[in-house]
């Protein structure tokens, strides 16, 4: 099975750049209703992923909770507590299920680097299920 078949694209993702202010980072995140998110630079590069614990984290340890002060403060600052790492798009999928088991998603880039999209444990566990049941009927 090949990583594309669980893949969400890119242009149907939320993600942040990495130039972006720590305010419009936390927008972008409580608009996407996700937790985490990836952060890639203008090139399209995968820089990372942020999650609401490392804006939390930042915004109580630098700027006691300063929204109007985290306009001015570069996205790229912010601590992440977690590495969230991607695996290529010609990853097995031993490589894929492994990096899910400890990551809510999986970022997937090129071979250029270039964030292409991602795949969530969730769909991988749905795929999972679907086969077992289909095994067992």
């Amino acid at each position: 099975m090949n990583v594309l078949f669980f893949l969400r694209p890119k242009g149907e993702l939320a993600y942040i750049y990495d130039d972006c202010s720590l305010r419009q980072g936390l927008e972008k995140l409580e608009r996407s209703g996700f937790t985490a998110i990836p952060m890639i630079n203008r090139k399209g590069e995968y820089i990372g992923t942020i999650t609401e614990g490392d804006f939390l984290w930042s915004l109580k340890n630098k700027f006691l909770l300063d929204l109007k002060m985290a306009e001015d403060v570069p996205i790229q600052s912010v601590r992440r507590r977690m590495r969230f790492e991607p695996i290529s798009i010609n990853s097995n999928m031993e490589d894929l299920v492994t990096k899910a088991m400890n990551q809510n998603f999986v970022p997937v880039i090129d071979d250029k680097g270039i964030f292409i999209g991602i795949v969530t444990r969730k769909d991988i566990i749905e795929f999972c299920y679907k086969e077992y049941t289909r095994k067992e009927n």
